[in-house]
């Protein structure tokens, strides 16, 4: 048994309302069974029962057995003094307030049906990949859509929380954390970190005024990132070299540098090297890069704001010095998918809504004009005839399997509950 179910069995009221009693075999009435914050404190808030046909309104506390009730140290917290009843399922201790009254008890496991903790069981019970895989398909569609839109939304609140965080650290500076976020995600998960970190190791305002010359911005990072310490044979990684050293000592940058960014195992179109090159040139070639991504609506603008390539040198090289067949190294239309899913996205709605103007079905349309992502998640839900045929439906998907799926959360995802209720 887990007390997420016994949550589940008083917020769906499965539970009867009559004839109940409490442990000391007093009448019990649920006049009003009050709400469920999730909050700190008492689980149930402003509920009101009979006992004994005495009104009562208070808050109410749930727990497996009701010697949790001194496991968690309620007996000392003030949140607790206003509880008017504990409900459990088992009743193996009596509880007293802090004046030495009694609480009332209610053990659910003399009123719970068979059936609804059978239901429950078979919902919990291990299966190959999720709970619910052999059923999520008969999912009704007006519960499904307005699940994916909830979990699409849970998903912007928490990635928009770095961008919330930076904003405060940055006294607002809306360019630069749109920066930071930009070349976080141009490292993908290998060099992600790195990227963020080299971002951040770089007064914005050094970036903004450089961006003008791509050869001072690739010395900057390149520099930063410790990829110019050898002593090499090429001409453009001397001329970067020196570039290095003048920019270091104009404006007083410090060498240090803690990640190091990573090659091993990486396909040479995903070197540090290229995709460094490639967003410094997007950044030089778009200015207001981030007010013009503001103002744009449509899949298509967006993704044409976003297209860039290496510098020339780059277009025959992966790593300094050893030359390679020489090609146009662009962005492909599946990276430019990627930023805009967790760059483009996460900022918009964090804009959005620190002005006021949140408009949930405008970023849904977007991404609905999006292909969906293709990995191993989607793959799996599509066996269970869940497919997702958008970028709004694959994140949406994303959020459930590794929120709610991965977590055991059934009792707080739509999908179970209506399973559950049917």
């Amino acid at each position: 048994m887990q007390e997420e179910f016994l949550h589940y069995l008083w917020v769906n009221k499965k539970i009867p309302f009559t004839q109940l009693k409490t442990h000391l075999n007093q009448s019990l009435e649920i006049n009003h069974f009050g709400q469920y914050l999730q909050n700190a404190g008492p689980d149930i808030f402003n509920a009101q029962i009979s006992i004994n046909q005495q009104k009562w309104a208070g808050n109410i506390e749930i727990h497996i057995k009701s010697s949790d009730w001194y496991v968690h140290n309620h007996e000392k917290d003030a949140n607790y003094d206003n509880v008017i009843l504990h409900v459990v399922w088992e009743n193996d201790s009596p509880i007293y307030r802090k004046d030495n009254s009694e609480i009332p008890t209610l053990e659910l496991k003399n009123y719970v049906s068979l059936a609804d903790i059978n239901k429950y069981q078979s919902l919990i019970a291990s299966k190959s990949w999720i709970n619910c895989e052999n059923h999520i398909a008969e999912t009704d569609n007006f519960v499904w859509n307005n699940w994916l839109e909830s979990l699409f939304l849970n998903r912007l609140e928490r990635k928009s929380e770095i961008i919330d965080k930076r904003l405060q650290e940055t006294n607002n500076n809306w360019e630069a954390v749109f920066f930071e976020m930009l070349a976080k995600n141009f490292g993908l998960n290998t060099n992600g970190d790195c990227f963020l970190q080299l971002a951040q190791s770089i007064p914005y305002a050094i970036i903004r005024k450089e961006s003008f010359n791509t050869e001072a911005l690739e010395a900057l990072f390149f520099g930063k990132l410790n990829l110019l310490r050898d002593d090499l044979e090429d001409e453009y990684y001397f001329k970067l070299k020196n570039n290095w050293d003048f920019l270091q000592l104009k404006y007083n940058i410090k060498e240090e540098f803690g990640l190091q960014p990573q090659f091993f195992k990486l396909r040479p179109d995903n070197f540090p090297t290229i995709r460094l090159s490639q967003l410094i040139q997007l950044i030089s070639s778009k200015q207001n890069l981030f007010s013009q991504i503001l103002l744009a609506d449509s899949y298509s603008d967006i993704k044409k704001m976003l297209q860039s390539e290496t510098s020339e040198y780059w277009k025959s090289h992966y790593s300094f010095s050893k030359k390679s067949k020489a090609k146009n190294k662009v962005l492909t239309s599946e990276f430019i998918d990627l930023l805009i899913i967790n760059t483009v996205m996460p900022i918009k709605f964090s804009y959005v809504k620190s002005q006021g103007k949140l408009n949930i079905e405008a970023l849904i349309s977007l991404l609905e004009a999006m292909p969906s992502e293709k990995n191993s998640i989607m793959d799996k839900f599509s066996e269970f005839n869940v497919k997702a045929t958008n970028a709004f439906q694959s994140q949406s998907l994303l959020e459930l399997k590794n929120e709610y799926c991965n977590k055991n959360k059934c009792l707080k995802c739509a999908v179970a509950l209506q399973l559950l209720k049917n």
